[in-house]
């Protein structure tokens, strides 16, 4: 079976969309195609060997199954992987993307030519199985801080070459994106301070080059890690202040002077030291967002298992 001629190298741009909303249904699909071509190129090459045992013309049914429960991602990388290999191949969803499945439930049933299927199977697994575990974890994440204002966030630990992917896969489990990359928003870290010479200089730099229009710039946040950085930010006129590493005592005293600061409070985001078992009560001090790299660092992928129908012996 011969690979089609798919282009492996998109435009980062016409993938991102705009910043309003860089996951359309078109850039959703592009998206896939652009992965999944990656994919069958390093996979399938110049041809599947163990599929061309079978005869070119038979054709087979398959039904893919969840092995645990999960929120299941990523059927648009499923159906490039199928598509690109059998166009005419037929897959219809019994479990909706973003909708929760349990174990042992079949989620999609497949037709089509049992070579395509075959040689298609794994990277349509690899994507189905990692973007449901960010969902998956991401949902888990998001459940822990339902009645609170927090929104759950991602971060740029993501897997090289499926950034965008992976923050498809935390919007579909019910988070946010914080920005896509160093390109559409300015995160001043405490390098950036150290190198720039303070906290009020930098976000006057900042400032400075979101008024030249330099470049389209979605927001300016400042990371802070003391409660005096926070005041010396907000009286610079900080609108978004990442508050790294506090504990939840110096957290409290942070949202209440933000609360309280004259020029209005900032959008106040947690990092660092999140996982699971803590991020409730860091939710309760009344802070707006919780990035968390764990949603697409630290996952297990989900186990989904393909297996074709018996065939009828002749």
């Amino acid at each position: 079976m011969t690979l089609p001629n798919l282009d492996p190298t998109p435009e980062p741009k016409s993938l991102a969309g705009s910043f309003a909303d860089p996951f359309t249904p078109a850039t959703i699909a592009a998206l896939a195609q652009a992965d999944v071509a990656r994919a069958l190129a390093e996979d399938v090459g110049s041809g599947d060997l163990s599929a061309a045992l079978i005869d070119p013309e038979r054709r087979a049914c398959a039904n893919l199954l969840a092995r645990e429960a999960a929120v299941l991602c990523g059927a648009p990388w499923v159906q490039a992987a199928v598509l690109a290999l059998d166009p005419d191949a037929r897959l219809h969803w019994l479990v909706p993307e973003g909708q929760r499945c349990a174990a042992n439930q079949v989620v999609l049933r497949l037709e089509g030519r049992a070579r395509a299927l075959l040689s298609a199977e794994r990277t349509a697994l690899n994507f189905l199985q990692t973007l449901s575990a960010v969902a998956t974890q991401t949902a888990r994440f998001v459940q822990q801080v339902a009645g609170t204002r927090a929104q759950i966030v991602d971060t740029r630990k993501t897997l090289p070459g499926l950034r965008l992917a992976q923050k498809y896969a935390v919007r579909t489990g019910g988070g946010t994106n914080h920005r896509l990359g160093l390109y559409d928003a300015v995160l001043i870290k405490e390098n950036h301070i150290a190198a720039v010479g303070g906290v009020a200089a930098a976000l006057q730099q900042a400032q400075r080059l979101v008024a030249q229009g330099a470049a389209t710039v979605r927001f300016v946040q400042i990371e802070v890690e003391t409660l005096a950085q926070l005041d010396e930010a907000l009286a610079a006129g900080a609108r978004m202040v990442l508050l790294d590493n506090m504990d939840l005592p110096t957290l409290r005293e942070a949202v209440r002077r933000n609360a309280s600061h004259p020029g209005g409070p900032a959008l106040l985001e947690i990092s660092g030291g999140v996982n699971i078992d803590t991020v409730r009560a860091l939710a309760e001090t009344g802070v707006d967002r919780i990035s968390i790299g764990a949603l697409t660092k630290d996952i297990k992928a989900v186990d989904f298992s393909l297996r074709f129908e018996a065939q009828p012996q002749v």
